[in-house]
């Protein structure tokens, strides 16, 4: 709240010093935009970016932790799923490959 209150009153100050400038005799529109631009809008976007580095902090793992419990639940969905179909998990319901022993030679130690 009082981060709000200070860039608003800095942007206040330098939308001042940009109305002295535009009103100055020898002072031109376009220095006073680049017043308003240099000295409040970089300022305050600078400012706000570093102090709202823990709220995107905090609502990254608040996102994080959300997408880890949905991936958790269609986890255990599944797993409930296979539990009740008979079917071992990451089988596919097909049996497993034990005749495949002619093709392959058994490993042997040295004599």
């Amino acid at each position: 709240m009082v981060l709000i209150l200070v860039v608003i009153a800095w942007l206040y100050v330098t939308l001042m010093m940009a109305v002295a400038e535009a009103t100055a005799i020898n002072g031109t529109v376009l220095g006073a935009l680049i017043t308003f631009v240099v000295y409040g809008l970089i300022p305050m976007g600078i400012i706000l970016y570093i102090f709202g580095t823990p709220a995107r902090k905090r609502a990254r793992k608040a996102r994080e932790a959300l997408a880890e419990r949905e991936w958790q639940a269609t986890q255990d969905t599944k797993a409930k799923a296979a539990e009740a179909s008979g079917v071992e998990p990451g089988g596919h319901g097909e049996a497993a490959t034990a005749a495949e022993t002619a093709l392959i030679a058994p490993v042997r130690k040295e004599p």
